[in-house]
């Protein structure tokens, strides 16, 4: 798959290194050194894919991608020489797709591109008939439109997000595990973890909850997994928080 992708990283030795391995493999690459470039280039040639380094001059990577997941869903992977799990989540939080640490081997960081590239395409592929719209209580999940709306207004979600809803959707009221849900989002990618489910949960509940500690859609089946309530009920839980299985992550 010949993709277009933005590389900001602000090492020169080390974006020079990932462009070409994405020439290598047929990409068409931009890369820029700073953080409003990034932006800048995305805003006017919409990349296939954002490979986006944390530490930057005059806007930071994590700036970045929180102002960027305001206005679109483009896949990003973010790379940074932070590694304590803190940090990881921050950059899932504010909506990346993936997330290496520095320093990172080339081959598997085109390994998590190519997956990244995969769903991403999986994700915008038109298909006629175009795919049914999903209602479940007051969310609406719509494949065809890849978009999803929740108590009459407009979310907009990560390509990871809209996945975990429209897998959810598709069998309201089943109880779905971590591991169920991370075959659907990431297949058998290894580098995934369980945590990437909470977190996606923890950001969503924010988005398509009015009251995201109390969740009555996207709701815990303690000790189990998550699921959609199909009459925008409580699960088993209370619905406030993920699950056991893995370790709590509480929304806040």
């Amino acid at each position: 798959m010949c993709a277009h992708v933005v590389v900001a990283e602000d090492d020169k030795k080390q974006a020079e290194l990932v462009r070409r391995y994405l020439e290598r493999e047929g990409h068409d690459v931009v890369v820029v050194h700073d953080g409003r470039a990034a932006l800048e280039q995305v805003r006017r040639r919409p990349p296939d894919l954002l490979v986006l380094d944390v530490m930057m001059p005059k806007v930071d990577g994590l700036d970045v991608c929180r102002i960027l997941r305001t206005e679109s869903g483009l896949p990003v992977l973010m790379l940074t020489a932070r590694s304590t799990e803190d940090d990881l989540l921050l950059g899932l939080d504010l909506g990346a797709d993936d997330y290496m640490t520095k320093p990172f081997s080339p081959r598997e960081l085109m390994a998590r591109i190519r997956s990244l590239l995969r769903r991403s395409a999986r994700t915008a592929a038109a298909a006629p008939p175009p795919d049914p719209v999903l209602t479940v209580g007051a969310l609406r999940v719509d494949p065809g439109r890849h978009e999803v709306w929740a108590h009459g207004r407009r979310v907009e979600c990560t390509p990871g997000e809209f996945r975990l809803l429209e897998v959810l959707a598709e069998r309201p009221g089943q109880v779905f595990t971590r591991a169920q849900i991370l075959e659907q989002l990431h297949g058998f990618d290894r580098y995934i973890t369980s945590r990437t489910v909470d977190v996606h949960v923890m950001n969503l509940r924010k988005k398509i909850e009015p009251r995201p500690r109390a969740a009555r859609t996207l709701v815990t089946v303690y000790g189990v997994g998550y699921k959609l309530a199909d009459g925008g009920g409580a699960g088993s839980g209370d619905g406030g928080g993920p699950g056991r299985p893995g370790g709590p992550v509480h929304a806040s």
